[in-house]
């Protein structure tokens, strides 16, 4: 299906997504981004620098819903977000931003695929090879809190790379955008 706005089909969302409200997806995408970051910045502050207990350090929103934090639904819905996020918003980026997009979705991919592990664990109650709690694979091998402040810099580095690119696309690329995204081009 072509990436078409008000074309009355399904696509007809998406490619207003990609299209006319691009930027204004992206930023809001950015906006949650940017505050799954600031409580994972604040549970390691809560960890390394108060040096209060793993279980007690679960960021803000664990001071007043602690409950909630250690709940592996909200970072399965967290993880689910930025999925869609970036399968969704994929198709407004062209050239250079698309392969850094792309690069930054596949690893998304994976740190969703370790929540899911997460989720059926704690559903099942069925802990990974005989854990305590519910382990992902690279939990193994790397505590929990070091393990996500990781995966979430491992995501949002390639996916700053791909909206700064995006932003100031090359003159290939920029013929190629069905969004305005771009800054003016210079003249002069």
């Amino acid at each position: 299906m072509a990436l078409q706005a008000g074309t009355g089909r399904s696509d007809g969302v998406i490619a207003a997504l990609n299209g006319k409200y691009h930027k204004l997806a992206l930023r809001a995408f950015l906006v949650i981004v940017l505050a799954h970051w600031a409580e994972h910045i604040v549970q390691a502050i809560q960890v390394f620098v108060l040096d209060w207990p793993r279980p007690k350090a679960g960021g803000v929103l664990g001071l007043w819903f602690p409950w909630l934090v250690s709940s592996e639904w909200m970072h399965y819905g967290y993880a689910i977000v930025m999925l869609v996020g970036f399968v969704v918003l994929r198709h407004g980026f062209t050239g250079r931003s698309r392969t850094w997009w792309l690069v930054a979705m596949w690893i998304q991919v994976w740190h969703h695929f370790e929540h899911l592990l997460l989720l059926a664990q704690a559903l099942t109650g069925s802990n990974l090879l005989g854990e305590a709690k519910p382990t992902s694979i690279v939990q193994l091998i790397a505590p929990r809190v070091e393990l996500h402040l990781f995966y979430n810099f491992v995501v949002f580095v390639p996916m700053v790379v791909a909206m700064i690119a995006h932003l100031r696309p090359r003159l290939e690329e920029r013929a190629e955008m069905v969004c305005s995204c771009a800054a003016p081009v210079p003249v002069g």
